[in-house]
């Protein structure tokens, strides 16, 4: 089989698809992967033809003068996704023409599926392959994006509707707006449903890493939504550090990390968990800098304390006991997978969304907060690390993750796309959201996700 796999030039989201690449190639199917050329030594690497889509810094884009909030989330969405989408839909289709892929694989904010799924042209089956949270619209009415637990009552449900009436008319509604003009332009109709919608709905099969029990409830989940738990990433290329025999000295261990993007200032949550608990003789406290030189902590390291540039995350998970989180949805699910519960402290991005997750299903606490006070996280931690609750709900989840082989599920999934004929002239614009076109309707039960 030939697959040709697209990915948002993000570490979070090259590196899952990578992850699907590598499932593909050790079966033998021809892999050809398209992303930014900054991410070319990795997928060359992987041993993947690379095709370049210059993200043009599009994928970095921020917007300092705001908080995080509607407004911003509205004008970083449509800079970093849907501005490029026009050519990234270009490259896919000449790469379609020229090669007859079986199928197409784009990580969730590879825009450029968008005008494929619209379009009348024939096409090969289209999967989506989500690096986040699932943003569908929710049963309780409460706006995605703001990180709410599930309402608790009608007074609660009630609140939410006025939050999300306004968060329409900041970030649903222009960035809706924006990307059915970008649409319009290639002579396409519009969305059938918000950007969020559309992403999910849309593709001929939509992959959701993770489990359900992480999930909050949503309205009419479309039948081409397969959870498939944790991707199998391989063993982390990052060599021990020469302390690493110490992890096995006896103490309780807290891993903090900020990630590989919203890491810019570390004084926002690995500094302060070191200072927190630098008088703690009892645990040992591990720090990750994301890529970042130690030095970029600006502080000396304290004596119960470890810093390393990056870390096997498969091999040091199953020695921690906490993991104290910016909330980056790949190692809240890595430690999720591994049973290790988490304080989470992160409101940029998808963050302040994993982090309601984590309190709402009791596999830790959620900070509310991007910058915690170091008496927060001494108290949070002290909390997880001595009630026994985290860590049983954080290992029945673990369980919940084990019931789920990803590399079935996704080869299993890409496979009937492959054979079957994956409604691949579909109109698009004629039918509600959730409801299926008959070819689709027919191959549910392949890929059902709930």
């Amino acid at each position: 089989m030939k697959v040709l796999l697209a990915a948002t030039p993000l570490t979070g989201h090259v590196n899952p698809m990578l992850a699907v690449g590598r499932l593909l190639a050790d079966r033998g199917d021809a892999v050809t992967f398209v992303t930014d050329p900054a991410f070319a030594p990795q997928v060359q690497a992987a041993g993947f033809r690379f095709v370049p889509c210059p993200d043009h810094g599009a994928a970095s884009t921020l917007e300092p003068g705001l908080p995080p909030g509607p407004e911003r989330w509205s004008r970083e969405f449509a800079r970093r996704f849907i501005d490029p989408m026009p050519a990234q839909a270009t490259l896919l289709h000449h790469l379609i023409e020229a090669e007859a892929p079986d199928v197409v694989v784009a990580s969730s904010m590879v825009l450029g599926v968008l005008p494929l799924l619209q379009s009348r042209r024939p096409r090969p089956p289209v999967a989506v392959l989500n690096v986040s949270i699932l943003f569908l619209d929710r049963a309780d009415g409460a706006p995605v994006g703001l990180g709410l637990p599930p309402a608790r009552d009608a007074e609660e449900r009630a609140r939410y509707a006025v939050l999300a009436a306004a968060v329409d008319r900041a970030f649903v509604e222009p960035v809706r707006a924006h990307a059915d003009g970008r649409l319009a332009a290639l002579g396409l109709p519009p969305l059938p449903a918000s950007l969020t919608q559309s992403i999910v709905q849309l593709p001929d099969a939509f992959l959701q890493q993770g489990v359900p029990g992480f999930e909050f409830a949503f309205r009419a989940p479309p039948a081409t939504l397969r959870f498939v738990g944790l991707l199998p990433l391989g063993r982390s290329s990052a060599p021990l550090p020469p302390w690493w025999d110490d992890l096995d000295g006896g103490r309780k261990v807290v891993l903090v990390t900020q990630g590989t993007l919203a890491n810019g200032d570390l004084g926002q949550l690995v500094a302060p968990t070191l200072a927190a608990l630098a008088d703690r003789d009892d645990l040992l406290v591990v720090a990750t800098t994301g890529g970042r030189p130690v030095e970029a902590l600006g502080m000396p390291v304290p004596a119960n304390a470890r810093v390393a540039s990056f870390l096997p995350f498969d091999a040091i998970f199953p020695k921690v006991g906490v993991l104290v989180t910016n909330g980056g949805y790949g190692s809240v699910l890595q430690a999720l997978a591994a049973g290790v519960p988490l304080v989470v402290a992160g409101k940029t991005e998808d963050k302040a969304e994993v982090a309601a997750r984590v309190g709402w299903s009791g596999t830790g606490i959620d900070l509310g907060t991007s910058t915690p006070t170091g008496a927060a996280l001494a108290g949070a931690i002290d909390q997880v690390l001595s009630e026994p609750g985290f860590r049983d709900r954080a290992q029945a989840m673990a369980a919940d993750f084990r019931a789920r082989d990803a590399r079935h599920e996704i080869l299993r999934v890409l496979d009937g796309l492959a054979d079957g004929d994956g409604a691949r002239n579909a109109p698009r614009t004629s039918r509600s959201p959730g409801v299926l076109p008959p070819a689709r309707a027919a191959q549910r039960g392949v890929w059902e996700g709930r």
